[in-house]
Protein backbone atom coordinates (compact mmCIF):
# COMPACT_ATOMS: atom_id res chain seq x y z
CA UNK A 1 0.00 0.00 0.00
CA UNK A 2 1.86 3.16 -1.10
CA UNK A 3 1.74 5.66 1.53
CA UNK A 4 1.41 9.75 0.74
CA UNK A 5 2.90 12.70 3.08
CA UNK A 6 0.14 15.51 2.64
CA UNK A 7 -0.23 18.74 4.42
CA UNK A 8 -2.02 18.51 7.40
CA UNK A 9 -3.75 21.65 6.96
CA UNK A 10 -5.65 19.44 3.93
CA UNK A 11 -6.64 16.90 6.50
CA UNK A 12 -8.64 19.43 8.43
CA UNK A 13 -5.95 20.28 11.00
CA UNK A 14 -5.84 24.25 12.24
CA UNK A 15 -2.32 24.66 11.31
CA UNK A 16 -2.54 27.49 8.38
CA UNK A 17 -0.31 30.77 9.47
CA UNK A 18 -3.76 32.29 9.99
CA UNK A 19 -4.97 29.31 12.60
CA UNK A 20 -7.51 28.01 9.91
CA UNK A 21 -7.23 24.60 7.83
CA UNK A 22 -7.47 24.02 4.16
CA UNK A 23 -9.58 21.22 4.26
CA UNK A 24 -10.30 19.17 0.85
CA UNK A 25 -13.13 17.22 1.10
CA UNK A 26 -12.49 14.12 -1.43
CA UNK A 27 -13.71 10.77 -1.29
CA UNK A 28 -10.47 8.89 -3.08
CA UNK A 29 -8.44 10.86 -0.08
CA UNK A 30 -11.11 10.06 2.89
CA UNK A 31 -10.70 6.49 1.70
CA UNK A 32 -6.79 6.74 1.74
CA UNK A 33 -6.84 8.33 5.00
CA UNK A 34 -9.27 5.59 6.44
CA UNK A 35 -6.89 3.05 5.01
CA UNK A 36 -3.72 4.52 6.73
CA UNK A 37 -2.15 6.01 3.31
CA UNK A 38 -1.76 9.79 4.29
CA UNK A 39 1.03 10.66 6.89
CA UNK A 40 0.12 14.28 7.48
CA UNK A 41 2.57 16.89 8.53
CA UNK A 42 2.82 20.42 8.93
CA UNK A 43 6.28 21.75 7.94
CA UNK A 44 6.15 25.12 9.77
CA UNK A 45 4.55 24.05 13.27
CA UNK A 46 7.24 20.96 12.71
CA UNK A 47 10.26 23.58 12.61
CA UNK A 48 9.02 25.59 15.70
CA UNK A 49 6.56 28.14 14.07
CA UNK A 50 3.31 28.64 16.14
CA UNK A 51 -0.36 29.03 14.93
CA UNK A 52 -1.90 31.68 14.63
CA UNK A 53 1.48 33.10 13.17
CA UNK A 54 2.64 36.23 10.80
CA UNK A 55 2.41 35.32 7.23
CA UNK A 56 6.05 34.62 5.35
CA UNK A 57 7.50 35.00 2.36
CA UNK A 58 10.72 33.98 0.91
CA UNK A 59 12.78 36.92 0.41
CA UNK A 60 15.78 35.73 -1.46
CA UNK A 61 16.12 32.01 -2.66
CA UNK A 62 20.24 31.99 -2.77
CA UNK A 63 21.11 32.19 -0.29
CA UNK A 64 17.22 31.58 1.21
CA UNK A 65 15.48 33.81 3.56
CA UNK A 66 12.21 34.06 4.33
CA UNK A 67 10.84 36.93 6.44
CA UNK A 68 7.45 38.15 8.32
CA UNK A 69 6.19 40.83 6.45
CA UNK A 70 7.34 42.59 9.30
CA UNK A 71 11.16 41.43 8.54
CA UNK A 72 11.14 39.11 11.33
CA UNK A 73 13.82 36.48 10.14
CA UNK A 74 12.68 32.92 10.22
CA UNK A 75 14.20 31.01 8.20
CA UNK A 76 15.62 28.96 10.35
CA UNK A 77 12.28 27.66 11.57
CA UNK A 78 10.99 27.03 7.81
CA UNK A 79 14.69 25.23 7.29
CA UNK A 80 14.59 22.82 10.52
CA UNK A 81 10.63 22.35 9.48
CA UNK A 82 12.05 21.64 5.90
CA UNK A 83 14.47 18.65 7.46
CA UNK A 84 11.91 17.12 9.64
CA UNK A 85 9.39 16.67 6.31
CA UNK A 86 12.16 14.70 4.80
CA UNK A 87 12.91 13.12 7.71
CA UNK A 88 9.41 11.87 8.02
CA UNK A 89 8.60 11.28 4.70
CA UNK A 90 11.72 9.02 4.06
CA UNK A 91 10.82 7.16 7.36
CA UNK A 92 7.35 6.53 6.52
CA UNK A 93 8.56 5.47 2.85
CA UNK A 94 5.99 7.58 0.93
CA UNK A 95 6.06 7.61 -2.95
CA UNK A 96 5.09 11.31 -3.40
CA UNK A 97 3.68 14.30 -1.55
CA UNK A 98 0.27 16.22 -1.47
CA UNK A 99 1.05 19.90 -0.39
CA UNK A 100 -0.33 23.48 -0.24
CA UNK A 101 0.07 25.52 -3.01
CA UNK A 102 1.85 28.81 -2.96
CA UNK A 103 3.27 27.73 0.61
CA UNK A 104 6.64 29.53 1.47
CA UNK A 105 7.28 25.86 2.85
CA UNK A 106 4.96 23.62 0.86
CA UNK A 107 4.82 25.34 -2.66
CA UNK A 108 5.54 22.79 -5.59
CA UNK A 109 5.40 25.31 -8.31
CA UNK A 110 4.83 28.61 -7.47
CA UNK A 111 5.35 30.60 -4.19
CA UNK A 112 5.10 34.58 -3.26
CA UNK A 113 7.24 36.56 -4.52
CA UNK A 114 8.26 38.12 -1.03
CA UNK A 115 6.40 41.56 -1.32
CA UNK A 116 3.08 40.83 0.63
CA UNK A 117 1.24 41.68 -2.48
CA UNK A 118 0.28 38.41 -3.65
CA UNK A 119 2.10 38.36 -6.02
CA UNK A 120 3.28 34.64 -7.47
CA UNK A 121 6.90 33.75 -9.25
CA UNK A 122 7.92 30.45 -10.10
CA UNK A 123 9.82 28.27 -7.53
CA UNK A 124 9.04 25.78 -4.78
CA UNK A 125 9.03 26.12 -1.01
CA UNK A 126 11.77 25.22 0.93
CA UNK A 127 9.98 21.80 2.28
CA UNK A 128 8.33 20.93 -0.92
CA UNK A 129 11.98 21.20 -2.76
CA UNK A 130 13.81 19.27 -0.07
CA UNK A 131 11.13 16.32 -1.00
CA UNK A 132 11.85 17.21 -5.11
CA UNK A 133 15.67 17.37 -4.35
CA UNK A 134 15.75 14.03 -2.82
CA UNK A 135 13.14 12.06 -5.40
CA UNK A 136 9.35 12.29 -4.24
CA UNK A 137 7.23 14.12 -5.77
CA UNK A 138 5.20 16.84 -4.61
CA UNK A 139 1.83 17.53 -6.12
CA UNK A 140 -0.69 20.44 -4.81
CA UNK A 141 -4.29 20.69 -4.47
CA UNK A 142 -5.23 21.95 -7.73
CA UNK A 143 -3.03 18.58 -9.39
CA UNK A 144 -5.43 15.85 -7.57
CA UNK A 145 -5.81 14.09 -11.08
CA UNK A 146 -2.25 14.11 -11.62
CA UNK A 147 -2.03 12.83 -8.00
CA UNK A 148 -4.15 10.06 -8.20
CA UNK A 149 -3.13 8.74 -11.55
CA UNK A 150 0.86 8.59 -9.99
CA UNK A 151 -0.56 6.61 -6.84
CA UNK A 152 -2.82 4.18 -9.74
CA UNK A 153 0.60 3.67 -11.66
CA UNK A 154 2.56 2.92 -9.35
CA UNK A 155 0.55 0.59 -7.87
CA UNK A 156 0.06 -1.08 -11.27
CA UNK A 157 4.15 -1.37 -11.86
CA UNK A 158 4.17 -2.99 -8.14
CA UNK A 159 0.85 -5.18 -8.17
Amino acid sequence: MKRILISACMLGQKVRFDGGHHLINHPILKRWQEEGRLVPICPEISGGLATPRPPAETQCKFPILITTKEGLDVTPQFLRGAEKTLEVAQREGVVCALMKAKSPSCGNNQIYDGNFTNTLTDGAGVAAAELLRNGIPVFNEKQLPELFAFIEDSERITA
